[in-house]
This record gives structure tokens, sequence and C-alpha cells, in this order.
């Protein structure tokens, strides 16, 4: 798999739909060529303590942040034609289709791969765990700021291109 986007969301609650901040990397031709990293105002707008000790956005850092259609409005374009890829991809899946139903937009049917379920695959027992951090490494890739949207894409596009 050579042109795909990975994308990855934070969620501010135990709601899929709490997106909070999202990252996407583009990959074409087996390089990135872009990025795009936005904080979101969460629906419904409360934050959970697990999920800010995970993630650390607060109230404070998406009180003006856009609303999720007009964040997707910026990414639609950069992800058009294009396979999605993501780390546990049933989460953000999830998050996706749910977070476009609360704002009732017509969801497009977006094709998904799952690096978990590949390294699963790939790399079989040799690994401890399948965590995003953990086969990132076995890939090659140091992530720095695990529970960071861009980063975990980030991540998650280095293991795409070294196991799908």
């Amino acid at each position: 798999m050579t042109d795909f986007a990975a994308i990855d969301f934070e969620t501010a609650n135990e709601q899929p739909c709490s997106v909070c901040s999202v990252g996407v990397v583009i990959v074409r031709g087996g390089e990135i060529v872009d990025s795009y990293y936005s904080l979101i105002h969460p629906e419904p707008e409360y934050y959970q303590w697990f999920c800010m000790r995970v993630h650390g956005i607060c109230p404070d850092d998406t009180e003006d942040a856009p609303l999720f259609p007009d964040v997707w409005n910026e990414i639609e374009p950069l992800i058009e034609g294009l396979p999605l890829v993501a780390h546990n991809a049933r989460f953000d899946e999830g998050c996706l289709k749910s977070v476009f139903r609360v704002y009732r937009m017509d969801y497009p049917d977006y094709e998904f791969h799952d690096t978990l379920w590949a390294s699963r695959r790939y790399f079989g027992s040799i690994l401890p765990n399948h965590q995003l951090q953990t086969v990132s490494a076995a890939c090659g890739f140091n992530l720095t700021r695990h529970h960071h949207a861009l980063s975990d894409a980030e991540a998650c596009a280095h293991i795409a291109l070294k196991i799908l």
C-alpha cells in the first residue's frame, strides 16, 4: 500500500462522537506528502478525567476550537480517493461514523485498513504486545508524543508503509 491517509482521533469522553482532536497523514507513492492536525470542539461537550489524563487535552484547549463539520471540510479534499488507515481502526472508524451521525452528515463509507490487525498477523508473538508505540518501534519509528493525534497518525503511517 503506497497511497493512503493515516488517521487518528482523540475523544473527550466515553462517547465515540466526542472527538476533540484529529491527526491525518497523507501518503502518496510511499512517501509522506502532507499532514493535518486540529483540535475540535467536542460533542457532547464534557471531558472525563481519564481521557484528559491520556491525551492532555482539556476544556480550555477546545473552548474556541472549530466544530467537526468545519474541520472535516478541510480534511475531506486531502483524503479524497484514498483508503484510510488507523491503528485499531475499529475505534477511529467508530468515532468517524458517530460524529458524522451527530452532525447529520452523509457518511461516504470510507475504506479502512487496520495496522493493529496487520501487526498481529505480521509480527505474531514476536512482540510483547501490539500497542501503537510497540509496533511503531518495531517498524523503526520513535513515537515520542503518544496520544497526540498527529503523532499517532504519523506512527500509523510508518507502520502501514512497513507492513501493509
